[in-house]
């Protein structure tokens, strides 16, 4: 029950953001909308930021759940990357508008940013690739990077099987794991042909950038 309730108010607040914007959303209304409990929203969610955190889990959850557990860790990685853009996918037009409000609530961005690299760190596990220790978090970083050149390409698609950001994924996941390589010398897969002149497209602050959207 408690993750239906969960899902119930995220889902209703990423509607409210789609109407109004990110900054017009609250629990309460996000409940009041859902006709959920107040008294137990208050309870569950103490403000925005923890819908938004509830949110990423739940996008976890889903991209994890199912997820390819054989074949080369490049094909799982994907798979996993891919279900969580499906969860995106799910609540578009409210995962725009809170992209596209970022400039204007400029402390949202770096607590974003964190909460991002942990949910690269559960698609790593979920692959199969440690994310602890110091090879862990670059290959966090690298995987950030991957989901930051997706999150761009998806902003964009506007094909029902989302084909534009499947593509974007797996160009990036090649030239992500040439560069965790140099920290990790497995990387994330056997390193491919050189890519090192592609690094400059890779910035882990992608996700936060919008204001060219």
């Amino acid at each position: 029950m408690s993750d239906e309730f969960d899902l119930k108010l995220v889902t209703s607040a990423f509607a409210l953001a789609a109407e109004n914007g990110w900054r017009h959303v609250t629990v309460a209304a996000a409940a009041r909308e859902a006709g959920l409990d107040l008294g137990h929203a208050r309870k569950k969610f103490s403000g925005c930021h923890a819908i938004l955190k509830r949110f990423g889990q739940l996008a976890d959850a889903h991209a994890l759940n199912g997820a390819l557990t054989e074949g080369p860790v490049k094909d799982r990685l994907f798979d996993t990357v891919l279900r969580r853009f499906d969860f995106l996918q799910m609540h578009r037009v409210g995962v725009l508008a809170l992209l596209r409000g970022l400039p204007l609530q400029p402390e949202l961005g770096p607590w974003l940013a964190v909460e991002t690299l942990i949910s690269m760190g559960w698609l790593l596990e979920g692959a199969g690739v440690s994310s602890s220790g110091i090879r862990g978090h670059f290959r966090k970083r690298g995987l950030l990077a991957v989901w930051a050149w997706g999150l761009r390409a998806w902003m964009r698609d506007e094909t029902a099987d989302l084909s534009a950001t499947m593509a974007a994924v797996d160009v990036a996941l090649i030239r992500a794991d040439q560069i965790a390589a140099r920290f990790a010398p497995e990387g994330f897969t056997p390193p491919p042909e050189d890519l090192a002149t592609e690094d400059a497209a890779f910035d882990p602050e992608l996700p936060l950038d919008t204001s060219n959207q």
